[in-house]
């Protein structure tokens, strides 16, 4: 005699688990299309969209984004980490590429300022609130160019320190350095491109590094001094 339960069981594991697979995947690319519709959004809209305009701009619902991210917080939270991302493998491998550390470390600045500066509007969108948001990538990037700033300048640090000045000096240095060139860097990307007084990125970023290696001494005629 034949079970009907058996008859009317359902279908094997491994079919279930490929539908289940397959719906994975399209969820994930339907994210990272949205995530890409909406950086342009933002970028031509303005850090201020709201997800109304940045649905009608995707050609989709407000309820789209809802059901992915949940609001505006989860939107901003996932194309964060995208961005942060990207600006990190540019930072990152602009550090990697160069054989001193002074050159490294303009060459991490500028990276920096030139990705910011392709959608001053994504940016700003991104990082108005990662610092109190769950932020992986952030907190990842930031971690990483703290070390690596300290390994590029500590050679530096070492041919260059005064006598007697102290061993653990730079304890600080990278994290004192991360928060001048952003702050220095968003306050350069409020300011108007058509300003004939605001700086390229190049020069910025030149004038950034002098300013973290050789203090204002580097455009006054004062004397340089090294606190012990």
């Amino acid at each position: 005699m034949v079970n009907s339960a058996t008859v009317s069981s359902s279908q094997p594991p491994s079919s279930v688990d490929g539908r289940a697979s397959r719906w994975d995947q399209h969820r994930t690319v339907r994210r990272l299309e949205l995530i890409a519709s909406a950086r342009k959004a933002v970028h031509r809209l303005g850090p201020s969209a709201s997800m109304e305009e940045i649905a009608a701009a995707s050609h989709t619902s407000k309820s789209v984004f809802y059901r992915y991210f949940g609001d505006k917080d989860g939107l901003r939270h996932s194309m964060g980490e995208v961005v942060i991302n990207q600006l990190r493998e540019a930072v990152i491998s602009a550090g990697e590429s160069k054989a001193s550390p002074e050159e490294a470390l303009f060459s991490m600045v500028h990276a920096y300022l030139a990705q910011a500066e392709r959608s001053p509007n994504t940016y700003e969108f991104v990082t108005a609130h990662l610092e109190t948001s769950d932020s992986r990538a952030l907190a990842h990037f930031f971690s990483e160019l703290t070390v690596m700033m300290h390994e590029r300048m500590a050679d530096y640090v070492h041919a260059n320190r005064a006598d007697g000045a102290s061993a653990d000096s730079l304890a600080y240095w990278p994290e004192g350095a991360l928060g001048m060139i952003r702050s220095v860097g968003e306050s350069w990307l409020r300011q108007s491109p058509h300003d004939p007084a605001r700086p390229s990125a190049e020069l910025l970023a030149r004038r950034v590094s002098d300013w973290l290696l050789y203090g204002i001494s580097s455009i006054t005629k004062a004397t340089r001094k090294v606190s012990r």
